[in-house]
């Protein structure tokens, strides 16, 4: 009967599961390699993405690339957050994986498309580009480490996924600590989210301005 529940009626019923367990003092490779990819890798994406912001407001990036470029950084926060959202809530099969790997090939194409952006209108430091060079990696280290914790379903992946639930999706059989989820979500509104509507924000009005003086 489990393999023949709808989607819909699976994700009622998400939370009421027992809270998936992260040892904190365990030394498994599992263990140590979870703890560090929501503990290390997930939070401390928070990091580059706040000195990126600054770099382009240290270049006053509303009088020089403008609205276009902060649009941009609006579409790779996009392809970066759908995959963490996913990985976050959902069952990791198939369907997850190839979510990720699509959005990681998107992001790192919008990225070079952002920097030819940059380059043309603004001054782009070599800090910005170390920056960025953390910003285009930590995806795919993401999914390099859900990939090893998850390997059967990669092989499922490459096999073509043939199973009833592997296009499906679904609810972790056990969430992650809500307590967990709010605390990154915090970190992510106050760290990426406000900082890059900010930017916008100003980006839009310089534009406004400008506008008005023609």
């Amino acid at each position: 009967m489990a393999l023949r529940v709808l989607p819909r009626k699976a994700w009622r019923n998400w939370r009421r599961s027992d809270d998936l367990r992260i040892p904190l003092h365990s030394t498994e490779v599992e263990n140590a390699s979870r703890r560090f990819l929501l503990y290390g890798v997930l939070p401390l994406w928070v990091v580059p993405g706040l000195a990126d912001w600054w770099m382009h407001r240290r270049t006053r990036i509303e009088h020089t690339s403008g609205t276009k470029e902060s649009v941009v950084h609006a579409l790779m926060m996009t392809e970066a957050g759908i995959p963490v959202l996913v990985g976050l809530l959902a069952r990791v099969n198939p369907l997850v994986l190839s979510v990720m790997g699509g959005a990681a090939l998107a992001h790192g194409a919008t990225a070079v498309y952002d920097v030819s952006l940059a380059v043309g209108e603004r001054e782009v430091r070599p800090i910005e580009q170390h920056i960025h060079s953390f910003l285009e990696v930590l995806p795919l280290t993401a999914l390099a480490f859900t990939a090893c914790l998850h390997a059967d379903q990669v092989r499922r992946t490459l096999r073509g996924g043939r199973g009833p639930q592997d296009w499906r999706l679904l609810p972790k059989q056990h969430p992650l600590p809500a307590r967990y989820l709010a605390g990154l979500a915090g970190a992510v509104a106050a760290g990426v989210v406000v900082p890059y509507a900010e930017e916008l924000r100003r980006c839009l009005r310089a534009a406004s301005r400008e506008g008005s003086r023609r």
